[in-house]
């Protein structure tokens, strides 16, 4: 797409607000509590799963952990209305605390660590990094904590001590992967104890903790024309922003589905949790919806058969570099707009009838789009599309945009896209 084509489609307000989204964004439980607090703008409210719900109109929102599920029901939906469902994920891979964290070795001050999801183990040295999550507290409650500072680092060797590093670089997870953050001995308990104090929490309340690491660097923009953007967990974290950016903008509408997002954690592990893609989860929600509007089994199943999921996730953009390991006549480029992800063994959902869908919501849009296939000597990965599809039997549908370095501790994409990929989903939404 041309310079000037891209200034037609590019907007700059969108984009700056997924960089501000991404920094109040560095685990799954962060990024819930920033999508709720844009739908309650929206005039959304959050609901509890243990209490009963109404057939009032309007936008509501359930929280569970780090997975979020959010719908709008508009005025004069029946119990057969099916839904319009955008499928994202809150997690990215990183380095997670474990639950003996103090560590140490040789006068060095360490925080022990698992390795979460597939990381490029490479792209976490030398990294300036700090620590979020939440901690779980003994009266049941839990205090989300993001701490956005350098407390932690993984040195890597120097290549004196290693002279073949540029032959081959191999990391021991276990050994080479433990960021230091002091010096001294090892101080038993001092980690949960510093963090517990910055969260405002006495240290003796803190019964348990998912907290992980994440670079401090912002999220920013990239190029002579600043026409890419590099930042942290835009896997997936920029199709979670464009779907509640979507959402939020057809509420209020007179539509002929229920828009939903379903921002589920655990994708880059399975999504086998009580908050992942393979829960009932956002079943357990479409069916409440029916229920309290009056419903029956019946309704249900009708309402499902007519629903359509837009399952939204990263893809690969071409790599210059490494052009080799791409299908030769797929090349998707950033900027180019959202891409339509293809695999006939079905680690994507998408069909020629979904492949209509996405299409038409494109056209809608006004937006450009490409198509992804994956080159046949290489392996395919997968998203939450399948499992909906299947766990719900739901007509799906994978998209994403264009990117490269997936899973790394910073990712890239154009600039463009977020905006494309939103009013891509927005379309889809409005049906």
């Amino acid at each position: 797409m041309s310079t000037a084509a891209r200034q037609v489609f590019f907007d700059r307000t969108h984009t700056d607000d997924l960089i501000a989204f991404l920094g109040t964004s560095p685990s799954p439980y962060h990024a819930v509590a920033s999508a709720a607090e844009r739908l309650e703008k929206a005039g959304f409210r959050q609901v509890a799963e243990t209490d009963a719900w109404d057939a009032v109109a309007g936008g509501r929102y359930v929280i569970r952990g780090g997975a979020l599920i959010a719908w709008y029901v508009p005025q004069g939906a029946g119990p057969q209305t099916p839904f319009r469902v955008v499928g994202t994920h809150t997690d990215s891979p990183n380095l997670r605390v474990k639950p003996v964290p103090d560590t140490g070795s040789a006068g060095w001050r360490q925080v022990a660590v698992e390795i979460y999801g597939g990381v490029p183990l490479n792209t976490w040295l030398d990294r300036d990094l700090g620590l979020s999550g939440r901690l779980a507290l003994r009266d049941g409650s839990s205090r989300l904590v993001q701490l956005d500072e350098p407390l932690l680092r993984v040195p890597q060797l120097a290549i004196h001590l290693d002279r073949q590093v540029n032959e081959g670089m191999k990391l021991d997870k276990q050994r080479h992967l433990t960021p230091i953050w002091g010096l001294g001995p090892v101080d038993e308990g001092s980690l949960i104890e510093y963090v517990a104090q910055r969260a405002g929490v006495d240290p003796a309340d803190v019964a348990g903790w998912d907290l992980m690491t994440h670079d401090v660097q912002p999220a920013s923009y990239l190029g002579r024309d600043r026409e890419l953007l590099a930042g942290p967990r835009l896997d997936n974290l920029l199709s979670v922003h464009a779907a509640t950016a979507a959402l939020a903008a057809v509420a209020g509408e007179d539509l002929p589905y229920i828009p939903v997002l379903a921002a589920f954690d655990h994708e880059e592990t399975g999504s086998e949790s009580d908050t992942g893609a393979q829960s009932p989860l956002l079943g357990n929600v479409l069916e409440r919806s029916v229920y309290a509007r009056g419903g029956s089994p019946e309704d249900r199943a009708r309402a499902l058969a007519g629903t359509v999921c837009l399952s939204s996730d990263m893809g690969h953009a071409v790599h210059p570099n490494y052009s080799e390991r791409h299908e030769p006549g797929h090349h998707p480029m950033p900027n180019g707009g959202p891409i339509l992800k293809v695999n006939v063994n079905n680690r994507y959902a998408t069909d020629g009838v979904g492949r209509a869908v996405f299409a038409a919501a494109c056209e809608r849009a006004g937006v450009p789009w490409q198509t992804f296939v994956s080159n046949n000597a290489m392996p395919c990965g997968t998203t939450i599309g399948p499992i909906t599809a299947a766990r719900l039997g739901i007509s799906t549908v994978d998209c994403g945009i264009a990117a490269l370095s997936m899973h790394s501790a910073r990712e890239l994409c154009g600039a463009d896209d977020p905006y494309l990929l939103a009013s891509a989903v927005k379309a889809f939404l409005e049906g």
